[in-house]
C-alpha cells in the first residue's frame, strides 16, 4: 500500500472515532482568531486532490464559521430590535462563507478550494487553498 492510503485510513479513523489529539485540537481552535494562516494543511491528500502543491505560490488557511445561517449575531448597543440581526441567504452553503471570510483577509491571493477539516457545537472549520497571484 502506498503512503496516501495509510494517510487517508488515518484521518479518516481519527475523525470517525473522535479521538482525544482531535477534541483538543478542536478545542484550540475555538480559542484562536476566525481566520488563521497555517503551516501545512491538516488533510494533505485532500489538499493535493483540490489543487496543493507544496510550494511558495500556495498557503492555506484554516476557516471558522458559526453554524447555522437564517440569522447571524451582531452587537445591538442602542440600535432598533429589528436593526441587530445580520441575515445570510440559506442556500449558500457555510463552505462557501468560510472562503468568502478568509478571500477578506489575504486580498493579494487567489482562493482555489477548500475542504472540511472539523466542528464542534458551535463552529465548522475548513481549510481554503490560496495561490498567490500573478
Amino acid at each position: 500500500m502506498s503512503l496516501y492510503n495509510y494517510v487517508r485510513k488515518a484521518f479518516v479513523q481519527s475523525f470517525k472515532t473522535r479521538n482525544e489529539a482531535l477534541k483538543k485540537r478542536i478545542e484550540h481552535w475555538r480559542k484562536t482568531p476566525s481566520v488563521v494562516r497555517v503551516l501545512k494543511p491538516l488533510n494533505p491528500l485532500r489538499a493535493r486532490a483540490l489543487g496543493y502543491k507544496a510550494t511558495q505560490d500556495y498557503i492555506v488557511v484554516r476557516s471558522r464559521i458559526a453554524k447555522g445561517k437564517r440569522r447571524k449575531r451582531r452587537p445591538d448597543l442602542g440600535r432598533k430590535p429589528g436593526k441587530n440581526r445580520k441575515t445570510e441567504p440559506p442556500g449558500l452553503p457555510l463552505q462557501e462563507l468560510a472562503q468568502r471570510r478568509a478571500a477578506k483577509h489575504f486580498l493579494n491571493l487567489t482562493p482555489i478550494n477548500s475542504y472540511f477539516v472539523g466542528e464542534d457545537g458551535q463552529y465548522k472549520f475548513y481549510e481554503v487553498i490560496f495561490r498567490k497571484s500573478r
